[in-house]
C-alpha cells in the first residue's frame, strides 16, 4: 500500500519561510515524477510545483515562481517544498503526489497517489 505523509505545515507570518516534507512508503519513487498541489476550501486544487524523477527538471506555478523550490531525495523517498517570502494568499492545504510519469505533470490526472495534506496558514 502506497502512503504519502506530508509534514511541516503551520502558522507563519507573511514574509516568513516554511519547508514541507513528503515521505513516501510502499513504493520506490526513484523513477516517478512528483508534485505539490494546494487547495483552499471552496476552490479547486491547484498545481504548485513539479519535479522529474532525477530532480533535474523542476517547474512551478507562476504564483510561486521565484519564491518556492521543489527538491527530492530519492535515497529517503522524500520530496520537499521550500517556501519563502510567504504571502497570505499562500494559505492552503498542501498535498504531495506521486506519478508514474517520470517527469510529473501540472495536471492532477498525471498523478496516481496522494497524501492527506498539511495545512499552511500565512498571517498578514
Amino acid at each position: 500500500q502506497v502512503q504519502l505523509v506530508e509534514s511541516g505545515g503551520r502558522l507563519v507570518q507573511a514574509g516568513g519561510s516554511l519547508r514541507l516534507s513528503c515521505v513516501v512508503s510502499g513504493r520506490t519513487i526513484s523513477s516517478d515524477g512528483m508534485g505539490w498541489f494546494r487547495q483552499v476550501p471552496g476552490k479547486e486544487r491547484e498545481f504548485v510545483a513539479g519535479i522529474s524523477w532525477s530532480g533535474t527538471l523542476t517547474y512551478y506555478a507562476d504564483s510561486v515562481k521565484g519564491r518556492f523550490t521543489i527538491s527530492r531525495d530519492n535515497t529517503k523517498n522524500t520530496v520537499f517544498l521550500e517556501m519563502n517570502s510567504l504571502k497570505p494568499e499562500d494559505t492552503a492545504t498542501y498535498y504531495c503526489a506521486v506519478g508514474e510519469d517520470a517527469f510529473g505533470s501540472r495536471q492532477e490526472r498525471g498523478y496516481n497517489y496522494w497524501g492527506q495534506g498539511t495545512q499552511v496558514t500565512v498571517s498578514s
